[in-house]
């Protein structure tokens, strides 16, 4: 599976199948959320937020993939991301693109 933000694939013609998407919630546990608001106080990288939000793209784009698979698509053009916050130390990440089958 070719995943790219272009709308395009170099040397392909594209058959759009439709728009595919994952996404998913996640937050740390309590102890390392104090840990990190005590963190905040004095600057810096939050390590364990960093860590969070980089499972939570990674489980949106395996679920953004398999969606597509189900369509039978070859790739996935046009991907994006988004987030928004739950709530204090909850984060929502979505996935999303075009799924696209190749014309021979």
């Amino acid at each position: 599976m070719i995943l790219v933000n272009t709308d395009y694939i170099s040397g392909k013609q594209l058959e759009m199948l439709g728009l595919v998407k994952g996404s998913t919630i996640q937050s740390k546990n309590f102890g390392k959320d104090i840990m990190q608001n005590f963190k905040s106080l004095v600057g810096g990288e939050l390590k364990a937020y960093n860590e969070m939000m980089n499972e939570a793209r990674a489980l949106a784009t395996k679920r953004m993939k398999a969606e597509a698979e189900a369509l039978g698509a070859d790739a996935i053009v046009n991907i994006r991301y988004a987030s928004s916050a739950i709530m204090q130390g909850a984060a929502e990440v979505i996935a999303y693109g075009t799924a696209v089958k190749f014309i021979d």
